[in-house]
């Protein structure tokens, strides 16, 4: 990358200068190489945001989002575990463990499947209401892996990566990565949206119609596992629910169309993504503040949220405001 031009912008420059360089690079005057610190942020939150918002839909109609926010407590465990286990044998820089895809994508796939069996078990065997359950399991996971990486990773730096992300240090192969999981996500719910459609809502019409609704939440578990590697070290552990959540239930303020819903919502959360990392500049640049991205990104959906809630209460509206 190069040295940064958004350096000194407020948040009118940012922009101005955002379409200025778009223009270059759609004249193929701009390598991808040469992408801005700002604009790689940008990139990789709203790719984050795309594929939080796809994945997120299915987890609200499934009302499975405290589950997803024991993920991504528990995937921390699982990320350190295949460090160490696996740095040893292989015999890799720390750089190259932790940017593998297909490392992280096991670690965070096996780590989930741990977490629901443990819940599961508590739930049905020990007797433990559901959501106590969730709450044992993920934070006992979750302090496992934060003591495991004080101990043996600490050159890691996920301390303070798991807590709030640090967009700062994101590169280009962390935009590959999230635009990967983006794309993935949004294919899996075009091949099979009219199965997510049925089981989301029915799950026994589902059965009896010869689907599997086991075969599609281990599916969604996969997807929520992977998104959630893709999110970590942009936004963090805690951010991530809110990203999960908020540009869904905004999208559901606009409208109850379920087709409408999954093409509004990763638009919400990409576009957050853009007026976050604006304002994140414009607010160092003019005020020389130093505040969290990822928290901005989150303040922003919680803005929104709450301004198209209004019209909801004002007009007891029923339907969503464009339907």
């Amino acid at each position: 990358m190069i040295m940064n031009p958004y350096w000194g912008k407020d948040f009118f420059e940012f922009f101005s200068l955002l379409f200025l360089r778009l223009v270059r690079a759609m004249k193929g005057d701009l390598a991808f190489c040469d992408l801005a610190s700002d604009e790689v942020q940008l990139l990789v939150l709203a790719g984050v945001g795309i594929s939080t918002s796809l994945i997120g839909n299915l987890l609200i109609l499934k009302r499975m989002t405290m589950l997803a926010n024991a993920l991504s407590h528990t995937i921390l465990l699982g990320l350190v575990s295949a460090y160490l286990f696996l740095f040893p044998l292989m015999g890799a820089s720390e750089e190259g463990i932790g940017m593998d895809l297909n490392l992280l994508m096991a670690a965070a796939f096996f780590t989930s499947l741990f977490t629901v069996l443990s819940t599961e078990f508590l739930k049905r065997v020990a007797k433990v209401q559901e959501d106590a359950s969730i709450g044992l399991v993920f934070t006992t996971l979750f302090a496992l892996g934060i003591t495991a990486v004080t101990l043996f990773a600490r050159n890691l730096h996920l301390e303070a990566d798991a807590v709030m992300g640090n967009v700062d240090a994101l590169h280009l192969h962390d935009l590959k990565l999230v635009g990967f999981v983006a794309l993935l996500n949004a294919v899996v719910m075009l091949l099979f949206f009219k199965e997510w459609k049925i089981t989301a809502f029915d799950s026994r019409l589902a059965a009896s119609l010869g689907f599997c609704p086991l075969l599609f939440d281990l599916l969604l578990l996969f997807q929520t596992a992977l998104t959630l590697v893709g999110a970590f070290r942009a936004v963090g552990v805690f951010l991530v629910l809110a990203l999960l959540v908020f540009p869904p239930l905004a999208a559901r303020r606009l409208t109850h169309n379920l087709g409408r819903l999954f093409f509004l919502s990763p638009l919400l959360g990409a576009a957050a993504s853009v007026l976050a990392v604006a304002l994140s500049r414009h607010l160092l640049s003019v005020y020389h503040l130093a505040l969290s991205t990822a928290g901005l990104l989150v303040f922003i959906l919680g803005c929104l949220y709450l301004l198209l809630l209004l019209p909801s209460l004002t007009f007891r509206k029923k339907k969503g405001i464009i339907l």
